[in-house]
Order: structure tokens, then sequence, then C-alpha cells
């Protein structure tokens, strides 16, 4: 067994075969994550003909220095919102030499939470260098800081997967 939960570990596992078919690479812009994502697709053997890189932009300082996301972006609609994860998403993509990018940005408490943005609140977002762009508002609630990240690993995984079956 490995570090993930086998299901975890199945997508990630099944994700890896179907963009080596493809001979797409991926990278991840993480936050709230803290490279979970990226985590969970090297566990698999063989990943690296698959994992470009992954990013860890845990401030919003290293999502303007490292993914390119704006300062006015992150004034305007936080670091928690559609704007800055499809911001990261495009970011990871453009600094890669990977065909698809997801991001998530989110809440995992057990603080920080307000009422416009609850803890548990993650927003994910995947683009493609074909254009696809894919965006979830995930508002997973006060599950706990470990299973908000654990659910935001597994939404990630299914929108790499939906990714790779998306016609080119």
């Amino acid at each position: 067994m490995g570090v993930y939960p086998a299901d975890i570990e199945a997508t990630s596992a099944a994700i890896i075969a179907a963009y080596r078919d493809r001979g797409w690479m991926i990278a991840t812009a993480e936050s709230c994550t803290g490279g979970l994502i990226a985590g969970a697709l090297t566990e698999i053997a063989g990943s690296s003909a698959v994992v470009d890189r992954g990013f860890v932009t845990y401030t919003n300082q290293a999502k303007m220095d490292l993914i390119g996301v704006s300062a006015t972006t992150l004034q305007t609609f936080g670091a928690v919102s559609r704007e800055t994860a499809l911001q990261m998403a495009h970011g990871a993509l453009m600094r890669s030499g990977a065909e698809v990018a997801v991001a998530v940005t989110g809440i995992a408490g057990p603080g920080g939470g307000s009422a416009e943005k609850p803890v548990g609140l993650v927003h994910l977002a995947l683009t493609t260098r074909s254009g696809l762009i894919d965006h979830r508002e995930m508002p997973y609630g006060e599950i706990g800081r470990d299973q908000v990240r654990i659910a935001t690993v597994r939404t990630a995984l299914e929108m790499l997967a939906a990714a790779v079956q998306a016609p080119a």
C-alpha cells in the first residue's frame, strides 16, 4: 500500500496510463493541497513520463512570482476565487512543457473562513493547450482540514481524467 488511499492511487494510475498513451504531460499549481496532487500522481511508477512539474504557491506572492497571477486579480477577487484558480492553471500551463494544467486554491481550515468564503470552499481550474477550460467551485464544508485536502485531490484527479478523454 502507498501513501494515498486506494481509490486515489487507482485513479492516479489510470491517469498516468491515459496521459502516457496520449503523449501528454501534466503540470499542477497547488495552494491548499500543498503538493498533494503532484504527490498522488508521482506515487505511480512511470509517472515521470507524464508529470512535468508542480508549483506549490501557498502565498499570494508565490502565486504572482511563480505562475503569474496578477496582483489585481488577487486584490479584486481574493486568492480563493474562480478568477485566481483560472489564472493559476493558465500560468502553470504557460510555465511548463505540459499539455494540461490543474490548479487548486481554497480554505482547508479549520480557521480562515468567512461568510462569503467559508471553510471547505475550494476552487479548481484546469486548462489545456487545445483550449479546454474547466472550473469547479467545491463547497466541501467543515469536514476537517485533512478531508478537505483529500477531497480536493479527488476532484482534481477527476478533472484530469475527464480532460484526457476530451477531443484534442
